[in-house]
């Protein structure tokens, strides 16, 4: 095994890195944006759009990643090109790239995993702590805002961080769409150099890597956030 191979594929290990990370928080922050209102629709209602929320979070759960990214790439992405409107929009540069489809599909796959935490998040908070904010005057969107919600997300901290390594360690299923993050990289080098080792090594080291930064993250984030019991 040569390891000293992997720095004339440099800019290229760094793209990977680039996109995984990317692609990463991206989904993380619009799929928590979207569990939110999921898991809040649950325990509120309208009953309808509880239950819709309830039946999108089975079937993501119910459902492979992967299957997943096949439907949107396979489904959408040979759609939008026979739709003349949709070629010519300053959006078709976008869709036509299967980063977008990485990005919507761990998007929707994290919203469905958090959305059902959060629907145990918000049923958790005590509805002591919600009268008394009723009580008090407080509008139910400044209820939300102010005792609701940060509680909610106090509770689900500790998933949060595990639901997040969860995903980077799902970020290689990107490669099959032709996103070249880390492991798309590590294939590119394997089919240049035909030697297996040394990109997989590298790739297991980064991730492991990821991983502990995410870890130490979340502790922190732990310790800065007040207990409340």
């Amino acid at each position: 095994m040569d390891f000293s191979v992997l720095l004339n594929f440099l800019p290229l290990i760094l793209k990977g890195l680039y996109y995984t990370i990317v692609l990463l928080v991206l989904s993380l922050v619009f799929g928590m944006i979207l569990a939110i209102p999921i898991g809040l629709v649950q325990v509120t209602g309208p009953r309808v759009l509880g239950w819709l929320a309830s039946a999108f979070c089975t079937t993501i759960r119910g459902t492979p990643l992967l299957i997943q990214l096949y439907i949107l790439y396979y489904g959408l992405g040979s759609l939008f090109p026979q739709m003349p409107w949709i070629r010519e929009s300053f959006m078709w540069p976008v869709l036509r790239e299967g980063f977008f489809y990485a990005v919507l599909a761990f998007t929707l796959s994290f919203a469905g995993y958090e959305g059902a935490i959060m629907k145990g998040a918000f049923a958790s908070v005590p509805k002591g702590e919600l009268e008394a904010a009723r009580a008090f005057g407080m509008s139910p969107f400044t209820v939300l805002r102010r005792i609701w919600l940060p509680r909610a997300i106090r509770i689900v901290l500790p998933t949060l961080g595990g639901e997040t390594i969860l995903q980077l360690k799902a970020t290689p299923i990107a490669a099959l769409v032709t996103v070249v993050e880390l492991y798309g990289a590590a294939g590119q080098i394997f089919r240049s150099t035909l030697d297996f080792f040394p990109p997989m090594i590298m790739v297991a080291v980064i991730y492991i890597l990821l991983t502990f930064i995410i870890t130490r993250l979340f502790n922190m984030i732990e310790r800065q956030v007040p207990q409340r019991r």
